[in-house]
């Protein structure tokens, strides 16, 4: 059977265009032949919709579009991803997927696992599908279908605790099916791809059965889809892939031999693709033509540049140099042969004369102190980071379409290693979930062919230049050192006990670590959305209450 694959790059909520990019897609698929044609989770809404589902008027507009679509659905089949309303106690509606044949609806199934974990929060929406499994027959295969979360039932099998009492697919193993159906609103991390070839692997050769999943991609908010759609036969192989990153509509044939590899996903050029999509979609869907940042001469702010003039190309794209007294003059020098290299946009500014009003208008307040001089007070130190600040969101309002991109770290907002309303002010955060050793790694990798971010920039020490001979190492431990008692702690969960056992640092410094990161959630409450790219990212995925005894 020739099965299309509709890998797609929807928009939440535009029911209208996502309703004709999955019409223009089949009838594509239709032309190249496709017997079936199958389109990931919800996409009609485009995934997730979060509190979109709660206004009845979606649902009408998505009714009355699911009703146009059907009228362009012949003898080929359209499994669609859609919510459907629903009677009763509880939730009001299902996530579903139905499928369309000769305009009217055949099949459908209710999805049964809804995940409440991380970003995922389906049972605040949806009623758990209750009904049977069950296969239906098309075109003389036994097709099964089940949604998402439905094939992770027995996810054990990566080590993953077991989160539900029902597996569908333990369920459907005593049915035989000749093929299963998963579409899927699976979003990108760093190195999940290889745990989803891994389990629906394990699923393909439970059921004996071939495996069609399909996977949205493009950027959706703070979360990235990576595509990357495949199918594989009944041993658990790839047949074949779709493309990571970019919209495809691919025809697989399931009754070809031909195997193929499913791309390793945990290098660095995936993860900088994921971090251009995300940037690129998150400008275009909020309606943002021109990127703006602050150009430090530092590292973060040198692979921000470089992510946002590939996202929306250089010639949209502003980077505004501004040293203070305590500013390098390589780090101006820095910056302007990144411009130079990038061929973005550029200004500078001084701002040392803002900064001595600033002093002058405090001094018979607050007191006012060379930076550096009252050790632990950084009043000093933030002025400055506000003082650009300010001057960036003059320039992002001066200009409707422009948005301030903000070049933190994952490392430093972990610490509070950033002033509010300074550094961290801006309307996306493109780097919070990239640790600063993965910064140093990503720089080098863009570097690998043609210089891009200058060699002094990537060698000389962090610093965030505020105060005479300023060093990150002075107020935070070493980055690699920093970086994996952080790993640890927020990614994988660990105790204070158990990252010591590890071996990653000493207790006291494990101790300050986690401390420091626990206090300085106020900060990132108040923080720009941002990318998620790892397991565990700040923002929708980690719900930490800022009150607390840590």
């Amino acid at each position: 059977m020739k099965i299309a694959l509709l890998q797609l790059n929807f928009i939440v909520g535009d029911f209208h265009g996502n309703g004709q990019k999955i019409l223009d897609g089949y009838q594509q698929a239709c032309d190249q032949g496709a017997d079936l044609v199958v389109t990931s989770e919800l996409a009609l809404y485009g995934y997730p919709p979060l509190d979109f589902l709660e206004r009845p008027e979606a649902h009408d507009i998505q009714a009355a579009m699911l009703g146009e679509l059907q009228k362009h659905i012949h003898r080929v089949g359209l499994i669609l991803g859609v919510s459907e309303r629903r009677e009763g106690p509880g939730k009001r509606l299902f996530n579903a997927s139905v499928l369309i044949q000769d305009g009217e609806i055949r099949q459908r199934w209710h999805k049964a696992l809804l995940p409440t974990y991380d970003v995922f929060d389906e049972a605040r929406y949806f009623e758990s599908g209750r009904d049977d499994v069950f296969v239906f027959d098309y075109q003389d295969k036994k097709i099964a279908m089940l949604v998402c979360e439905d094939i992770w039932g027995g996810a054990e099998i990566l080590d993953c605790p077991q989160l539900y009492q029902r597996d569908p697919v333990e369920e459907l193993s005593k049915l035989n099916p000749d093929i299963l159906i998963v579409p899927n609103g699976s979003p990108y991390h760093w190195k999940k791809g290889n745990d989803r070839l891994t389990l629906v692997g394990r699923v393909a050769q439970q059921l004996n059965a071939h495996v069609v999943y399909v996977n949205q991609v493009g950027g959706n908010t703070d979360l990235v889809f990576d595509g990357r759609s495949f199918v594989l036969d009944s041993s658990g192989k790839c047949v074949d892939v779709a493309p990571a990153f970019e919209e495809a509509v691919k025809v697989i044939d399931t009754s070809t031999s031909d195997r193929m590899d499913y791309l390793e996903d945990s290098n660095l050029e995936n993860l900088y693709q994921a971090l251009v999509l995300g940037v690129r979609d998150y400008m275009k869907k909020t309606g943002h033509q021109n990127a703006l940042l602050g150009l430090s001469g530092g590292i973060d702010s040198a692979l921000t540049a470089c992510i946002a003039a590939d996202a929306v190309g250089s010639e949209n794209v502003t980077a505004v140099m501004m040293p203070s007294p305590f500013s390098s003059g390589h780090s101006v020098t820095d910056s302007e042969q990144l411009v130079t290299n990038l061929g973005i946009h550029s200004h500078k500014i001084e701002i040392e004369s803002l900064y001595e009003t600033y002093g002058q208008t405090l001094e018979p307040i607050i007191g006012w102190h060379p930076p550096g001089q009252n050790p632990g007070d950084v009043t000093e130190e933030n002025i400055q980071a506000r003082i650009r600040g300010n001057l960036l969101m003059a320039m992002a309002n001066r200009n409707p379409g422009t948005l301030l991109l903000s070049t933190g770290n994952k490392s430093e907002v972990a610490m509070g290693y950033c002033t509010l309303y300074g550094d961290m002010a801006g309307g996306f955060a493109v780097l919070s979930d990239v640790w600063k050793t993965l910064v140093f790694q990503l720089a080098k990798h863009l570097n690998r062919n043609r210089k891009m971010i200058p060699d002094h920039t990537i060698a000389k020490p962090p610093s965030a230049e505020l105060r005479p001979d300023q060093k990150d190492s002075d107020s935070l431990p070493e980055y690699d050192v920093l970086d994996a008692v952080l790993q640890a702690y927020l990614e994988d969960h660990l105790s204070i006990k158990k990252i010591l056992k590890k071996g990653l640092a000493d207790a006291n410094t494990i101790e300050k670590i986690i401390r420091t990161t626990n206090l300085n959630e106020f900060k990132r409450r108040q923080m720009a959305p941002g990318l998620k790219v790892t397991s565990k990212a700040f923002g929708s995925g980690r719900r930490m209450p800022i009150a607390a005894k840590l």
